[in-house]
This record gives structure tokens, sequence and C-alpha cells, in this order.
């Protein structure tokens, strides 16, 4: 068990949890419209939707959610003695935890927050430098060891990244600071223990899984819910289906079957597999659930006359309708990922080696 944690049966837990919440933050894509770096930028950065991915054969804690692009979703913790704050990105595909840091004289780090070591009394430095990969470029951190602070979690000596070099698109015009990757410890860049597994050592948690929902009209006041440690039944109805994860490296399910309307499709005759991913926004102009990543270009007047479109996980039909999976931006797209989450309230067992959806309220 890569978590180190013992097995246990997720319970449903709704009351006294900690509550705060979410706002809207403009995009990437609009902040760097609005600078007229956009279509440059577009033009000369070939993006690779896959090149994020890498293949081989306590307490209950509600933690605010800004939402980003309507697919990438960040809150605030800290780290230090005393606390310095963070927005960081909540991202189920990768595993690193990074923020800027005082070490960083790139122009991505002089609009947010830097960790400043010498300010927190509980800092200790430690050297190692390493590079970590996103889909649109990659940043160079150092590691260090403080105590992070996520509401009432507190997980003491967490390793974590201190940017020394960030690339100024797209991270310049982010509204968070760093990531933190709630994905599976092997896939960490450089055997970095993860936030998680901090958690989970150091019985911060109530139980080992986490969960999250995303509104479907995510405004400035409330954009959606990362809950760690538990589940709120209050955010979905009807029972939660499960599905065994695949391979433990992202949070990767198969995927039995693919219907548009109430055509099969037979895509996944011979298996599919998906990765559920809610910061497949945070760095590409792309949103993605899935490997395959179709973009079609349609009519807007005719959305309402699109079909649904049904992915089958664990023999459990998940219907997605055209107003999900649609986003009219002035370009277009078929968005299969965070667009997905908003419809269905995720949750991640770490114990089972799930994961789990319900139709969110």
């Amino acid at each position: 068990m890569k978590w180190l944690i013992p097995a246990l049966v997720c319970l449903q837990l709704s009351e006294g949890l900690v509550r705060i919440k979410l706002k809207k933050a403009k995009s990437i894509r609009e902040k760097m419209r609005e600078a007229g770096v956009l279509e440059d930028y577009l033009k000369k950065m070939k993006h690779d939707p896959v090149k994020k991915y890498r293949f081989s054969e306590g307490y209950v804690v509600y933690e605010p959610i800004t939402n980003h692009l309507d697919s990438s979703y960040f809150g605030e913790i800290s780290f230090g003695t005393p606390p310095q704050n963070f927005l960081v990105l909540f991202d189920t595909g990768s595993s690193n935890l990074w923020v800027p840091s005082t070490y960083c004289q790139t122009p991505a780090c002089f609009n947010h927050a830097k960790f400043k070591p010498s300010e927190s009394s509980t800092f200790t430095y430690n050297g190692r430098s390493y590079n970590i990969s996103y889909g649109s470029g990659a940043l160079t951190v150092v590691l260090g060891y403080d105590t992070l602070r996520i509401q009432s979690i507190t997980v003491k000596n967490q390793e974590f990244g201190l940017s020394k070099d960030e690339p100024t698109q797209p991270f310049y015009y982010a509204d968070f600071d760093g990531i933190l990757g709630m994905a599976y410890p092997s896939l960490s860049t450089g055997g970095m223990p993860t936030a998680l597994q901090g958690m989970l050592q150091q019985n911060q948690l109530t139980e080992p899984i986490f969960s999250f929902y995303f509104s479907r009209q995510p405004t400035y006041n409330y954009g959606g819910e990362l809950i760690l440690g538990g589940v709120d039944t209050r955010l979905f109805h009807g029972d939660i289906m499960w599905a065994p994860v695949t391979q433990e490296l992202y949070w990767q399910v198969a995927l039995n079957e693919f219907a548009i309307g109430q055509s099969v499709t037979g895509w996944c005759s011979k298996g599919c597999q998906a990765i559920v991913d809610t910061g497949t926004g945070c760095c590409s102009s792309y949103n993605l659930l899935f490997i395959l990543s179709p973009q079609y270009a349609v009519d807007c007047n005719e959305i309402q006359n699109m079909p649904t479109i049904t992915f089958v996980i664990n023999g459990a039909q998940l219907p997605l309708y055209p107003s999900a999976y649609i986003l009219n931006n002035g370009q277009p797209l078929w968005i299969l990922g965070d667009v997905f989450l908003k419809e269905y309230y995720t949750v991640f067992d770490m114990a089972n080696n799930r994961v789990g959806f319900a139709p969110s309220v």
C-alpha cells in the first residue's frame, strides 16, 4: 500500500466539518487575452495535452476551492511559523507540492505570494533540486521542510518544493500560486512525499478519503468544495457508484463503453482507461478527462439538438448533457474533464484504491 494506511471503510460524514465558501477567478486564458498575449502564445506554444501524463505497463476538513476556467480549482494553505498563506491548485493529476519562493527571480513569481524561508522558525533546507513538468512547461524547485496547515489540519516537517524558476507563460497569469498534487505517491517527481501522505501518517484525517464537489454555476462567492477526510451526503443524491483504480499512479479507472445519444460507439471494445483529473486546466488550453482529446467546432444554435454523451464505468451509465460538455467562449470546444466532475460528486478512496461517483445536487 503506497499510502501507508490501514484498509478502512469510507464513512459518509457531514456534520462537524469546517466549511468555507469558494470564489471564482478569471481564467489564465481570459487574463492572457486581456493582456494581448494569448494569440501569440498559442501560436508559439505547441501544447501537448498528454505530456502531463506518464504511463507504464484525524479530521474531516472542508477546504475552499476557487473555480478557475470552470476547470481548475484552488484554495488556501499555509507553510511556516508564523504561517505564510498561498493559493494552490488541488490537482488529482499530479503528486508534487510546491509554492513560489524568494529563490525565484522570474516574472511569474513577482505577482504571486512567495515563501520566505528566513521568516519561518520551523523551516529546514534540503538542497535537492528537481524539474517538475506539466502540460505546457516545466519549473525548477528546491526542496525544504516546514509545517503545512490546511484549516485544522497540521502536518509537521512536510517536504515541499520552493520554486526558483517558473515559466512566465502561463504561470504569470495564474490566480493560484502553487500546486498541491493529490495523485498517488508513485507519480511524485523525485520521490517527494505527498501532502496526503503527510496527513495520513500524522493522523490528520478522520478517514483516508477526500472528495470534490464542483458547482455547475460557479460564482465569485462559491465555486465548489474539497472535503478532506470524508464526504458530504448533502452535495449529491443517490448511491455512490465505485470503480476500482486500475493503476496506482493516477486516479485511473476502466471505461467500459462510450455512447453518443442512444448509439454505442464500440470505441472501448478492446478496453479504455480514464483518468479523473481535477487539474487539467492548470497549464493548458484544454480540459481533459481521458487521454482521447477530441475538439469540435459546433453551431451554437444547435446545442439544444446535440446528443447526450454517456460514459459507462464499472457497469454504471454516467450521462453528460450538451449543456455540460459544450463550452461557448468564442471558440466552442468539446470538454471532457472537470466539466464531467461538475455533474458527479467524486470520492477518492485511498484505503481501497477506488473512485466513487454520485450525481451532484
